[in-house]
């Protein structure tokens, strides 16, 4: 069995591949977008937390949690996204969210 990755799969042409791997590009600057937003979310998170920190604001805001929610259930339901997986994703970026806010509201107890 070959195990060369540039040999050509059964059932595969060149230009399949070369097909193939253009679509894998296009994948790769996407997740480069996707994780150059994530980071600048979480950057806006941070300065919000700040901006709590400041003003006294508690860390958790559930009431905004659910708008999030309900905006990416409504984008799952209008561009045929699995809500399931759109509510799951939202639920690891919120505890990242929550992590990083409560960071820097409770880095007042350090000080």
């Amino acid at each position: 069995m070959n195990t060369n990755s540039t040999s050509v799969q059964p059932n595969s042409t060149p230009h399949a591949d070369e097909v193939l791997e253009a679509l894998r590009c296009d994948l790769d600057a996407i997740d480069a977008r996707l994780l150059q937003t994530i980071h600048a979310r979480l950057q806006c998170c941070e300065r919000i937390g700040h901006h709590k920190k400041q003003h006294g604001v508690p860390m958790m805001q559930p009431h905004r949690i659910g708008v999030v929610q309900r905006r990416a259930a409504e984008f799952a339901a209008s561009h045929g996204v699995s809500a399931s997986f759109l509510n799951a994703l939202y639920d690891l970026i919120i505890a990242e969210t929550c992590r990083l806010e409560d960071q820097i509201i409770g880095s007042a107890a350090s000080q």
